[in-house]
């Protein structure tokens, strides 16, 4: 597709094509049949993406025009990237072209939907494609994205970067995929794609009406064998027609949840985000359901609803060891990650069945799961091991030269560790303490990378200013990520916890508005004080706003811009929710965006994506710090009562129960309710006496008594380690709601 802004001449990359079945062909420009015809009138020209699932010296299928060609992929390419193919053309197709090229030529046969009220077409007098111009919506601005329908296909087009509401951009729509309707459904990128993704598997057919409401192109969720996936409706089809589509028998099998606490996750049917298997490539992707059971397609920001997955996007060349990579925040619906994990030669390890299966898995089954998967990625000893070599009184910068010198495939070999100059061979022991003491250093507040949360002292997050401790800050942040990466591959714990959020874009999970509170309750809180304001209709203008803030760095306060001019900007009743999408946007990722790249990057030189999506934020977590020593005398003696429970000071029946079922907790469910009211795992080293809160003070443990009428859950706050629990009627209602609560929560789910 090529898009041009009004006026302009020069094409641009800004747009996207999510209903073609086939939309890896980019025309170069204009000319018969859809490509750049040569001087000799005898070939076209097309520019066409590498397929995400293709690698190196394979073929790949693509549309060229209305034929399908076979492309192979060059040596040292990658997906993703453009490559420029020439195509003979055919003598059949080139007369056809003028009836080809007449916006809904051929149409009139389908029954296809209109086009959206802000398309008009364009008479092309030299004879090219179809164009179209498109009014920028509403609320849009550039860089964002909103959807149209055009000749049948549903569309998403970015916004040029200088353009605003109101404005034309010139659109030329890709050719349409043939009019077959089982070849062609939920297959995006290339036809063959999804034939060879299952050849080594058995499948079972689905047959499925189209839902009322639902467009060509655009896609629908729904439960199949008691697995939702997500199906695209083809362009040749509508509601009330049946559609077919395969899914491998080793993913319907009924399974059943094999821990208490995924049953109940399961069979928590509410309106919230999850995550979906794509019937076209068999890819993870998030999506959210309203209501009605329907995939929410609202595109401005919602504070209640909207949510956001980091995207990390690897670099072409550059130094092999060190990768290169781009890290962006993109709405949740457009986060995806692969199903399978592949070996350097290319064999597939772990299979999409696999890892699906494993999500219904209980805590330890899925560590055990993992370690499995881990030992089949593992380099054998024959092929070679890693002695390192370090002095402890210049631990983190030995280990730094050490770790940062070697490739990928080093970092999943089998490391040894000396200390210089003391006796001692490494037969796991020396391992464990080095992973322990590296970590401990490096996130040691005086080094300037790592600072406490501003909600929870136990948790450790980035330093905005560590940018200015060393020229080389970002070398740290990137050897931190392969030690995590490494000490979850080798099953060792990492002597740090970290602030939530960053644990969800390790895992690529949705963040949301409330993330906000996890790490500044402050300015949560003053964000939702503007939200009701601008709810009850107040002119927000009177407010003297704009798109900046003020960030203080090493003493010293400097305003930064939350989008690009933002400081000119000014915060009205119109372009509030993209205020607030600026401000999560900020505090969730830009203010660290290089440091926590540098982070991801290393994290992922040794652990596989796919198989980090068998775990919730609250797990990794787990298996990263290991699960807390929790000593429940000490637990009760430092807990404090208020609310209903203040004047009895805890003797109260519901205090009562409330003990007696986390006594009967096994130590993953304890581990979770702290968790679930403190943000983390971590207990202090000297017990729940000191627990602090956001503040940096004493906070104690804190049940907090409601009645039944105002809460029907327990909820948290975690920034004062404060449970608020109804005043339930009996034990057993008490412990289904608390084991509720503390499940949920890592669903993203609201269940208030």
């Amino acid at each position: 597709m090529r898009l041009f802004k009004k006026g302009s001449s020069g094409p641009s990359n800004n747009t996207k094509n999510r209903a073609n079945s086939s939309p890896n062909v980019n025309v170069k420009s204009k000319g018969s049949g859809g490509g750049t015809v040569s001087a000799d009138g005898k070939s076209t020209v097309f520019r066409v993406p590498i397929p995400d699932s293709v690698q190196p010296g394979q073929e790949f299928q693509v549309y060229a025009g209305n034929r399908i060609v076979r492309v192979k992929c060059p040596p040292n390419s990658q997906p993703g990237q453009f490559l420029q193919i020439t195509v003979p053309i055919d003598p059949n197709e080139s007369s056809n072209n003028n009836n080809s090229n007449k916006p809904n030529a051929g149409a009139a046969n389908k029954s296809l939907p209109p086009d959206s009220p802000n398309v008009c077409p364009v008479e092309d007098r030299d004879g090219g494609p179809p164009a179209y111009m498109v009014t920028i919506p509403e609320g849009i601005r550039g860089g964002s994205q909103f959807p149209v329908t055009i000749q049948g296909q549903q569309l998403v087009v970015t916004c040029p970067p200088n353009a605003a509401p109101g404005t034309k951009v010139r659109i030329v729509p890709p050719p349409p995929p043939p009019d077959d309707v089982e070849s062609s459904v939920g297959i995006s990128g290339n036809p063959d794609s999804k034939r060879k993704l299952m050849a080594d598997e058995e499948t079972q057919l689905f047959e499925v009406q189209v839902p009322q409401g639902v467009k060509p192109g655009q896609s629908f969720a729904l439960l199949a064998a008691g697995v939702r996936v997500l199906v695209t409706c083809p362009l040749n089809a509508g509601p009330g027609q049946r559609i077919r589509f395969k899914l491998p028998k080793a993913l319907t099998t009924k399974r059943k949840p094999r821990s208490e606490a995924v049953e109940i996750k399961l069979s928590y049917d509410k309106d919230g985000w999850t995550r979906t298997i794509r019937v076209s490539d068999m890819k993870f992707q998030w999506v959210r359901m309203d209501d009605n059971g329907d995939i929410d397609t609202n595109t401005r920001f919602d504070a209640e609803k909207s949510a956001y997955v980091r995207k990390l996007t690897f670099q072409p060349g550059g130094d092999e060891r060190v990768r290169d990579g781009v890290m962006t925040l993109v709405p949740a619906s457009d986060a995806f990650v692969d199903s399978r994990v592949k070996a350097y030669n290319g064999e597939v390890l772990v299979s999409y069945s696999e890892i699906a299966e494993a999500q219904v898995k209980g805590f330890e089954e899925k560590a055990v799961w993992f370690q499995e998967k881990c030992q089949k990625l593992r380099v054998e000893w024959s092929e070679g091991h890693m002695r390192i070599n370090v002095r402890r009184n210049f631990l983190l910068e030995d280990s730094v030269d050490a770790v940062m010198s070697l490739n990928r495939k080093d970092l999943r070999k089998v490391w040894r560790f000396e200390f210089i100059g003391e006796m001692g061979i490494d037969a796991g022991g020396l391992t464990r303490e080095w992973f322990e003491l590296v970590t401990q250093e490096i996130f040691d507040p005086d080094m300037g990378l790592w600072m406490s949360s501003e909600t929870n002292q136990m948790c450790m997050q980035i330093n905005p200013a560590s940018k200015f401790v060393c020229d080389d800050y970002l070398v740290y942040y990137r050897f931190l990520g392969r030690v995590m990466g490494k000490a979850l591959f080798e099953m060792q714990l990492v002597n740090g916890h970290m602030v939530q959020y960053i644990y969800k874009h390790l895992l690529g999970w949705p963040i949301t508005f409330k993330d906000i509170a996890t790490i500044d309750e402050e300015y949560h809180q003053n964000l939702k004080q503007l939200k009701d304001l601008h709810e009850n209709g107040e002119d927000l203008e009177m407010l003297c706003l704009d798109f900046s803030t003020t960030q203080e760095f090493m003493g010293a306060k400097e305003e930064v811009d939350l989008v690009p001019g933002g400081s000119n900007i000014e915060v009205t009743n119109d372009n509030f929710p993209e205020y607030l999408e600026a401000c999560l946007r900020y505090r969730m990722m830009d203010r660290v965006k290089d440091q926590l790249t540098e982070l991801l990057l290393g994290f992922f030189d040794v652990i596989p994506e796919p198989l980090l999506t068998v775990f919730d934020f609250q797990e990794i977590e787990l298996l990263m710090c290991g699960l807390p020593k929790i000593d429940m005398d000490d637990w009760r003696e430092h807990t404090e009562y208020s609310g209903e429970y203040e004047h009895v000071n805890g003797d109260y029946p519901t205090c009562h129960w409330f003990w007696e079922v986390v006594d009967e907790f096994d130590q993953e469910m304890k581990a979770r309710l702290l968790q679930f009211v403190t943000g983390t795992s971590g207990v202090p080293a000297r017990g729940f006496g000191v627990l602090q809160g956001n503040d940096g003070n004493i906070r104690k443990f804190t049940i907090h008594g409601v009645h039944v009428g105002v809460c029907l859950y327990p909820r948290a706050h975690t920034c004062f380690n404060r449970i608020d629990l109804p005043m339930y009627e009996t034990k057993d209602e008490l412990r289904e709601k608390l084991k509720l609560a503390v499940t949920m929560v890592a669903t993203g789910f609201d269940i208030e």
